[in-house]
């Protein structure tokens, strides 16, 4: 049975943002994130990611989105894996549209792994988002033709030697309406103060 989601929230929720973990973390590793941004009334939600046996980590279970097969982590991609995790995304959107939180009021946000699913269920859920936000990730191969584009911020540190800003450049060529915010920082795999800094400017424009 999956656990339940880390949830955080200061005030009265009039927004959510579905913040995905990278691989072998969980949910309490963004929390700080999730802190640092100080958006009152918004609502976080922080899922764990099942354990997985990880193919380019000598077949290792941790947990992890989806499997990851080649170095380069754009090649032979775990469809299954994507799919699965778009699943519990969409769970959790539902859930919080339950709770009276429009679609158009939840941002769907992850960092590495997370982000790759954040990307890949925002652009195929076919959902009207607040935005999706890209942290150190790649856009997927996605299973079906994009047919709208919720606004995105990403952001990618210039010395990454996990996802190379080359791949994660040459990946977002391939969304071609104007809707990317692309920020890079000097700085390898990781989340900067001046990137939570700037991100928080963006949230609160989009969600007011």
């Amino acid at each position: 049975m999956a656990k339940p989601p880390v949830e955080l929230l200061t005030g009265t929720a009039s927004a959510s943002i579905i913040l995905l973990h990278g691989l072998g973390a969980d949910g309490f590793d963004l929390a700080p994130v999730a802190e640092a941004l100080n958006l009152p009334n918004v609502r976080f939600i922080l899922p764990h990611a099942e354990s997985r046996a990880v193919t380019i980590n000598g077949g290792y279970v941790m947990p992890a989105w989806y499997d990851i097969r080649q170095p380069d982590i754009s090649q032979q991609q775990d469809e299954a894996g994507f799919m699965q995790s778009r699943t519990l995304v969409a769970d959790l959107i539902q859930q919080e549209i339950a709770r009276g939180i429009s679609s158009e009021r939840i941002v769907l946000a992850g960092f590495s792994q997370g982000g790759a699913v954040a990307l890949y269920s925002g652009l195929t859920l076919g959902l009207p988002l607040a935005g999706i936000v890209a942290l150190s990730t790649y856009l997927p191969q996605l299973p079906a033709e994009i047919t709208a584009i919720p606004k995105i911020w990403a952001a990618h540190g210039t010395h990454d030697d996990i996802i190379p800003l080359s791949l994660s450049q040459s990946s977002y060529a391939r969304l071609t309406e104007p809707q990317l915010e692309m920020h890079t920082y000097p700085m390898t795999h990781e989340i900067s103060t001046k990137e939570i800094a700037d991100l928080r400017a963006w949230l609160v424009t989009q969600l007011g």
